[in-house]
């Protein structure tokens, strides 16, 4: 527990460090200072320093720990009073807009968003200390690189946590973790507090839309543009024109948008939102396996992506013919079927959908649009197209944008189960198939893995060559989920049937006609 000097101080750090790290105005100084007196129950503010520590550790922690320590907040709602704190010296959202937009106006937009993405670091909205604790590696696979991250920075709830949420009332508001309202919201334990987020209102396609960046970055500067109306997702030409917009807007950043649609789609199919960000994904670097000629556009290049699932590249410098192009696809994609390939595009309800994807290189305007289909059956339950269940133990969720252009996100989970996987490799745990099959045991769900990996390779292996065998093993199984996703097969029929949707369904002819 601090004194009430030590605390004194350390809030004069947060304001110093506000002031260095947060783009708070001198004139606010005062103000804010007071602010977190009268927060803090203090009668008058410690100098305010130079020179401080660790903002992290020997700031904002001590600081929080103190709020634990006098009973004032209970543990699990540690992080709602950090951000709570952290709100209050983070400049108002008209500031911020204010700023950002002096800044593109006299440095350009890239610098723009460079310093927003540097501030919503700096006051902990991306929290980067979690964010680092994430493993990472990259698989040289059979057709392209796929990047493999196993996510430990999403906060997962205690059972306290749980427990007292349960009990909150259900307000509705915000709708939705995507709504403008959430800037500034308090938060509880069933939302997480927003009062360090900050959003850019932006037009695209003559429609109020904001840009924020995501909290948990799976990316390089991972940005979300979202609508300012709570809607559903919609994959429609209206949204190819607002990915155009947005890489006009922003060409250093890529742009694209899940598929409308569930299994094949988001975590968040309720409110109408993109997600973007700089980094050059594995799906990005591929180049054509074939290529057609479009008569009505002849300057704009289409053709089919020598990547792991089914995607169409249009590309060109006619930022009307690429549009036009991608339309065509979207629009036969969705009234497509070929049972030779098992692809139904609508039953009840409709199947067939895009994960569309845009960028503007230097003024040439690229589309990877992604064919999904979310269709079901008696032998594949989750999806036809989604991961079969012996792959579940490793990613279970829907496989959304960003896996589907090689960019893994698995589950935070497997960091401990694939050390005890390793385990049965070296010996240190006894195969017991009986404790294994025991739907209580965690590993329960590893079953058959472990069973694979120690009839292959024995359990005598160094601890070294275990990881090895086991991190082999997560690299083929992402490389197999990509290709279940593929609703055209990398086989001869499966090609032969990707052919004539490109010859028959979009009216194209092979390039070398």
């Amino acid at each position: 527990m601090l004194t009430e000097d030590e605390l004194r101080v350390k809030v004069s750090e947060l304001v110093a460090y506000a002031r260095d790290h947060i783009s708070m105005n001198a004139e606010n100084r005062i103000y804010v200072t007071n602010i977190l007196l009268d927060f803090f129950n203090l009668t008058y503010p410690a100098p305010v320093p130079e020179k401080y520590g660790d903002f992290q550790t020997e700031i904002i922690d001590p600081i929080v720990q103190h709020a634990v320590d006098t009973g004032r907040i209970k543990p699990e709602e540690a992080l709602l009073f950090e951000t709570k704190v952290l709100g209050i010296v983070t400049p108002t959202p008209a500031e911020i807009i204010t700023e950002f937009d002096s800044i593109a106006g006299n440095k350009g937009v890239q610098d723009a968003t460079t310093w927003l993405f540097e501030l919503s670091k700096a006051n902990n909205y991306i929290r980067m200390p979690d964010i680092r604790k994430n493993i990472k590696w990259s698989h040289e696979g059979s057709i392209g690189n796929i990047d493999i991250t196993i996510n430990l920075s999403k906060p997962e709830k205690d059972p306290k946590a749980i427990a007292a949420a349960k009990l909150l009332p259900k307000t509705g508001y915000p709708a939705c973790m995507l709504c403008p309202e959430n800037v500034g919201f308090a938060g509880n334990l069933n939302h997480p507090a927003r009062q360090t987020l900050r959003t850019i209102p932006i037009e695209l396609d003559g429609e109020p839309w904001e840009l924020q960046y995501s909290p948990y970055q799976y990316y390089t500067e991972h940005v979300i543009a979202f609508s300012s109306e709570h809607r559903p997702m919609a994959v429609t030409d209206a949204a190819f024109r607002r990915l155009l917009d947005f890489v006009d807007l922003f060409p250093h950043y890529f742009i694209g948008s899940n598929a409308a649609l569930p299994i094949v789609g988001g975590s968040i199919l309720t409110h109408d939102h993109y997600q973007g960000g700089a980094k050059v994904l594995p799906m990005m670097t591929r180049d054509y396996r074939r290529t057609y000629k479009c008569v009505q556009y002849p300057d704009v290049e289409i053709g089919i992506l020598d990547w792991y699932n089914s995607v169409v590249r249009v590309k060109g410098r006619d930022r009307e013919g690429v549009y036009n192009m991608a339309k065509r696809v979207l629009d036969t994609w969705f009234n497509w079927t070929d049972e030779d390939s098992d692809v139904i595009c609508r039953t009840d309800e409709q199947h067939n959908a895009i994960t569309p994807i845009c960028r503007n290189n230097d003024g040439e305007y690229v589309f990877d649009l992604i064919l999904r289909n979310n269709r079901t059956d008696d032998k594949h339950p989750y999806g036809i197209f989604h991961p079969e269940e012996s792959m579940h133990n490793i990613k279970k969720e829907g496989i959304g944008i960003i896996e589907v252009m090689g960019l893994f996100i698995l589950p935070g989970r497997l960091k401990k189960e694939l050390a005890e996987v390793e385990k049965y490799l070296t010996g240190e745990n006894v195969l017991d198939l009986k404790a294994l099959s025991d739907p209580e045991n965690p590993m329960c769900k590893h079953a058959q893995m472990i069973l694979q990996l120690v009839n292959d390779n024995g359990n005598a292996n160094s601890a070294a060559r275990a990881q090895k065998i086991v991190t082999d093993y997560v690299n083929v199984t992402c490389e197999k989920i990509l290709e279940c996703t593929g609703v055209f097969k990398n086989t001869e029929l499966g090609q032969k049937c990707f052919d004539k949707f490109m010859t028959k369904g979009l009216n194209l002819l092979p390039a070398e006609e």
